[in-house]
């Protein structure tokens, strides 16, 4: 097996689209700080899914996966490569997620009809009053928390000099 060059680096073992060529462009105080107000976000809204999931019993890869066949969009089969591209996995990796989800009766597996060589995901009615319960409580959450997420995406797009208010500051929902 070849050695990868310093130029491929780390990139060959990583799932998903190659990032961007890192380019320097001067940032300043400002920029890092809206930025990172915005990286807060994100991860806000992701420990609460992670936390809902759990609460609901499963691990919260299992409700991103029942949520990725699920929701799946129109052109794309559910299909275990097609699933693992989308949810920046390996192959084998999605495998052993989709072969859980199966044993926990939340997926199954179903030949193609049109090409019965291929095999394709569904979500099982288990799986569908899961997900339909926690998609309720995600969509909740993002009504409260959304427009937060939004506002701080859009200081980053914009390049807003205003100084956003300090997340200590902000009042958290218990």
């Amino acid at each position: 097996m070849r050695k990868p060059s310093p130029k491929e680096g780390a990139r060959s073992t990583l799932p998903g689209p190659a990032p961007r060529r890192l380019v320097s462009h001067p940032v300043n105080l400002e920029q890092l700080r809206r930025l990172a107000e915005f990286r807060y976000q994100l991860r806000r809204f992701l420990y609460f899914s992670q936390a809902a999931a759990e609460e609901a019993g499963i691990p919260h890869q299992q409700y991103q996966l029942l949520q990725c066949v699920r929701g799946i969009p129109p052109g794309i089969e559910p299909t275990i490569a097609n699933v693992a591209a989308r949810m920046f996995l390996r192959h084998n990796s999605a495998v052993e997620l989709v072969d859980r989800a199966i044993r926990q009766d939340l997926l199954q597996r179903e030949h193609d009809d049109a090409d019965h060589r291929r095999i394709l995901l569904r979500v099982t009615p288990r799986g569908e009053r899961l997900i339909a319960s926690l998609a309720s409580h995600h969509m909740s959450e993002l009504r409260q928390s959304g427009p937060e997420l939004v506002r701080s995406l859009r200081h980053v797009l914009r390049g807003n000099r205003t100084t956003l208010p300090s997340s200590s500051t902000r009042q958290t929902r218990t």
